[in-house]
């Protein structure tokens, strides 16, 4: 694998990596006088297991069992002859442990000294060169040079990689670094300067590493700080951390579910894979993959949808402005005004009714019904379209969510729409159900939203999934998300155009603070020539913006109005801001975009008509 594969892959798909070889080798009782790189010639079951059991967890990457099998470090145990031997053979027991569809990746730790302050730096590089070429000879498929906690470190490692690049050419590797909080090394090196030793060489990176460190929260904090900088994928592996004195006990928080919960903060932050290390085991692995893996399946499905679609007669589509009122005011290029109003939680939608009324009067366009926003269990959005749209008198724009359905249940949700007239779906792919009030529940994700705007589109052509003409086509008005504030941009535009490509005649945003985020995307996908509706959120209170700014993916709240919030006293009088600052956002975007989605904070409908208000 070359280097430029391994990048590919990582921007394509999440990997998900295994877990602490070493913790696994130590929990089997063997102890910290063993060379544990040894084992792989002397207890080739033992590691074998051990690689095997990350497999069956859901790794897609398995980490050969050398992260000290340098020839200084095997030197201590007199084993520095064996060096060639220790590493072919950890890389073999990792490939006959994972199979052809799993990636081995060769671990390269650090020398064991300081290079720089030795009469004979270059030692240390013609070290882990000797180490990389036996990993690479044996056919692993990248290297990871792992652990890297100084400056020294970095510098070591990336001299290495000129040296084996000149065998190797083009081979892949990733540094990962051991960063805290800060995103600094123990020495004080910022990721910055690390970065650029590597930059720098003759021979860039597949990806960054960040691992080790202080636990998932110490890496966390690493992650948001470098992630919106990176130019190439990040792969985030930390280790369990350190115990915690609560109420005079010690106890190790990095449970499964805690790791899982970090890992899903990590993707949300741009990471395009992940793992763990020292303390991090199978059942951790097991965890993460379960609420992951459905992410990846996602995007196989919309792969595949596009590679394999059948050929067909397609009818043209019904116009734009003959598909709902919605449609009118869209091809006509007028503003609109739509409420986003959020489903019960039971099943009485007479105070939603009610809501949808004020709005019609109000003169809005449209009332916007997430589904199963945050993972949480709502009556279905479709039944609240439907009650709304014949009892209030207003169309709505439906949330058609993929966690939740199978193929054939998404295709059947939009015979459903079709048949009672719910014309306008925004098509989503929803948060994991590990972000919810239900963490075990499964995500079906069959498809990403891509691929569901693809299937909608054909469905208005008179094909269905199957590439079976239908008796009458759909006349579906496509709507897709978009979030200005991606950590990673280049993705967002890339999968933006992709939707508009599957078929998305309209954009609606994740709510908007900042505004110059927005005009920057808006300059962005101009040759795409697709009205978008930009989402505000009226900010309630000081608190609804730290929860806003901290706990909502996709939603950047800057300081300056923060710090406006905070400065209001009494909730009416932050309340009254959050209007007038969300009117503040309008008027500075309104020559750009087309109209505006105004969410209902806490199910306040009076305050997003106080925004919408002329």
């Amino acid at each position: 694998m070359n280097r430029k594969d391994l990048t590919a892959r990582l921007q394509n798909r999440l990997l998900i990596f295994d877990g602490g070889v070493g913790t696994e080798i130590y929990r089997r009782n063997y102890f910290i006088n063993t060379s544990f790189e040894q084992l792989s010639l002397t207890a080739p079951d033992v590691i074998t297991d051990i690689h095997r059991q990350y497999a069956r967890a859901g790794a897609e990457v398995l980490t050969t069992n050398t992260f000290n099998a340098n020839r200084h470090k095997l030197t201590q145990f007199g084993l520095g002859e064996q060096t060639a031997a220790i590493n072919a053979a950890s890389v073999r027991l990792a490939r006959e442990a994972g199979g052809p569809d799993i990636l081995v990746a060769g671990a390269v730790g650090p020398v064991g000294f300081d290079a720089f302050s030795t009469e004979d730096p270059g030692e240390a590089v013609k070290i882990l060169v000797e180490q990389g070429t036996a990993l690479l000879e044996a056919g692993a498929d990248f290297l990871i040079f792992e652990s890297l906690h100084s400056d020294s470190d970095a510098r070591t490692a990336a001299a290495a990689v000129a040296g084996l690049n000149q065998a190797f050419p083009e081979f892949a590797y990733l540094p990962s670094f051991a960063l805290d909080e800060n995103a600094r090394t123990p020495d004080g090196a910022e990721f910055a300067t690390l970065a650029a030793h590597f930059r720098n060489g003759p021979l860039l990176p597949a990806a960054w590493g960040l691992n080790c460190g202080d636990g998932p929260e110490s890496t966390l904090g690493a992650v948001e700080k470098i992630a919106s900088g990176l130019d190439l994928p990040l792969v985030v592996q930390p280790n369990s951390g350190l115990p915690r004195r609560v109420d005079n006990r010690t106890i190790y928080l990095t449970s499964p579910e805690y790791f899982s919960t970090y890992t899903l903060r990590y993707l949300q932050l741009g990471a395009r894979g992940v793992g763990g290390c020292c303390g991090i085991t199978p059942g951790h692995i097991r965890d993460m993959a379960r609420s992951v893996k459905p992410m990846n399946r996602a995007a196989e499905h919309h792969a595949m949808l596009l590679e394999n679609a059948p050929s067909v007669r397609l009818l043209d589509p019904q116009p734009l402005a003959e598909r709902s009122r919605l449609g009118v005011k869209l091809a006509a290029g007028d503003w609109i005004r739509t409420v986003e109003i959020t489903p019960p939680r039971g099943f009485d939608l007479t105070d939603t009714v009610a809501k949808a009324v004020l709005c019609r009067e109000a003169g809005i366009d449209a009332v916007n019904l997430p589904d199963g926003p945050r993972a949480s269990a709502r009556i279905s959005p479709l039944i609240a379209a439907l009650e709304i749209q014949e009892k209030a008198g207003i169309e709505t724009v439906l949330h058609l969510c993929c966690r939740d359905r199978s193929l054939l249940g998404l295709q059947a949700e939009l015979l459903g729409c079709a048949c009672r007239n719910i014309r306008n779906i925004l098509f989503i792919t929803g948060d994991p159900p590990k972000l919810g009030d239900y963490p075990f529940s499964s995500g079906v994700f069959d498809v990403d939203s891509i691929g569901m705007t693809r299937i909608a589109a054909r469905m208005n052509r008179g094909v269905d999934l199957g590439g079976k003409e239908m008796e009458k086509p759909t006349a579906t008005v496509i709507a897709v998300g978009a979030d200005p504030n991606a950590i990673d941009p280049e993705r967002e535009y890339r999968r933006t155009c992709e939707k508009v490509e599957a078929g998305a005649e309209l954009i609606i945003t994740q709510p908007v603070f900042a505004v110059k985020p927005l005009l920057d995307f808006l300059d962005r996908i101009e040759h795409l020539h697709v009205p978008l509706l930009a989402g505000i959120w009226p900010l309630a209170s000081y608190r609804n913006a730290e929860f806003m700014r901290n706990e909502v993916p996709g939603v950047v709240v800057p300081d300056e109005i923060m710090i406006r919030m905070a400065r209001a006293t009494g909730r009416e009088e932050q309340r009254a801001l959050g209007i007038a600052i969300a009117r503040e956002s309008i008027a500075a975007i309104r020559d750009r975009v087309q109209g505006v989605q105004v969410s209902a904070p806490f199910g306040n409908v009076r305050t997003a008509l106080a925004v919408h208000a002329d």
